[in-house]
């Protein structure tokens, strides 16, 4: 089985709504392959997940960019099956033209902009990141 671990994402939401994804690798050491995801990964011994989320950022995307506010943290137990716990957190990042027009995609298979309307209904996406994102969806359209 895949290892479980500590793990950070970032809702990269760009000047006009649309919303940066990932198209994973097609890999079989990985969760997902092959599916649409949110940019992120593992936490390092010692870091935050906020600082985690910048590294990440800057290794998939040569990305610098500071989280805008923290979306949901998800605590899993996974003892029962042989595993321990970990936790997977959420953060919006607002991205511009100028940050776009500096990102160098150094994983994943494409990197792509989508409608928030899409997100939802017309990629698959990797389990985790819809639940995240369905959350995000349902504050913007709920906002007072």
């Amino acid at each position: 089985m895949l290892p479980i671990n500590d793990a950070v994402a970032a809702i990269l939401v760009y000047e006009d709504g649309r919303i940066l994804m990932q198209l994973r690798d097609d890999r079989p050491d990985i969760w997902y392959p092959n599916h649409w995801g949110l940019f992120g990964g593992g936490v390092e011994v010692g870091e935050s997940p906020e600082e985690a989320l910048r590294r990440e950022l800057y290794e998939e995307l040569e990305l610098v960019k500071q989280p805008t506010r923290p979306l949901a943290k998800f605590d899993f137990d996974l003892s029962p099956i042989g595993h321990g716990k970990a936790f997977r957190s959420y953060f919006e990042v607002q991205i511009d033209a100028a940050d776009m027009n500096k990102i160098c995609i150094h994983e994943g298979k494409e990197a792509r902009l989508f409608e928030v309307r899409e997100v939802l209904s017309e990629i698959r996406i990797t389990p985790y990141d819809a639940f995240a994102l369905k959350l995000f969806i349902d504050r913007i359209n709920f906002r007072d």
